[in-house]
């Protein structure tokens, strides 16, 4: 098995190596990865400059890109052959609910799925990250790594995996759950008396349904999300169907 590993945390990265640690007891593993952190670029792609990609030992490279810009190159550049996988990670932090929208972690495994490579993002849910917790978590991804390997994804299906701090109490399969924000600017003055802002504030967690990877993750379990592609609201495709006539044109078909 051929393995190409990312992530958005650099690939200097404490989760990046355990991944690739236990990954290489599965098959033969790649990696091509930012060179320094690009957390929450979501799918950025690089269109207006050129990208570089230093092979800075054998099988590892660093661009200077985002995740996205990673994968693109991994795939259509810098490898010989497609890969089997693709394993985005290990995030250090969640990336549930919501949040998974803004993810470069989750938005690589995104970009491999449409390129037709099955895909998996991994996420520590809690620190602290040190290299035994990560050791920990890539067990765990290296177990579905084999898997898919073996029985392979749905079509149009990645997954996004988090994992609980300390030793998981089992495995549950979710969905995406939803986050609740608050103050999400901070405005600071700086020296000069201009207004400054961080971006991001104070979150309230997240809500409490059943069946959610929030609410596995806070019962101690691995959440296992498996998304597509496909941002169609479907039930309001049928709820919107008059929009056309309503603002005066025919409905076409469809």
């Amino acid at each position: 098995m051929l393995i190409l590993v990312t992530n958005d945390d650099g690939v200097h990265s404490a989760g990046i190596t355990a991944l690739t640690r236990a990954l290489k007891k599965v098959g033969k593993v790649v990696i091509v990865a930012p060179d320094r952190e690009r957390s929450a670029v979501s799918h950025s792609l690089t269109l207006h400059s050129p990208l570089r990609a230093e092979e800075i030992r054998p099988d590892v490279f660093a661009v200077d890109g985002t995740p996205t810009d990673c994968v693109s190159l991994a795939l259509h550049g810098l490898l010989d052959s497609p890969p089997d996988i693709v394993m985005s990670g290990i995030n250090r932090g969640s990336n549930l609910g919501d949040d998974i929208t803004y993810s470069g972690t989750v938005s690589a495994a995104m970009e491999a799925t449409l390129m037709g490579v099955p895909a998996v993002a991994f996420s520590l849910a809690e620190g602290p990250f040190s290299s035994r917790h990560f050791g920990h978590s890539a067990q765990i991804a290296a177990q579905i790594c084999r898997y898919i390997g073996s029985e392979g994804l749905p079509r149009d299906t990645f997954l996004n995996v988090n994992i609980p701090k300390g030793k998981p109490k089992g495995i549950s399969m979710t969905r995406q759950g939803k986050r609740q924000y608050q103050d999400m600017i901070v405005e600071k003055l700086d020296p000069r008396g201009r207004k400054y802002y961080w971006l991001g504030g104070s979150g309230l967690g997240f809500e409490d349904e059943p069946g959610t990877d929030s609410q596995a993750i806070g019962q101690g379990l691995v959440s296992i999300t498996p998304l597509h592609l496909d941002l169609t609201n479907y039930k309001s495709l049928q709820l919107l169907g008059q929009l056309p006539e309503a603002i005066g044109f025919d409905q076409g078909p469809g």
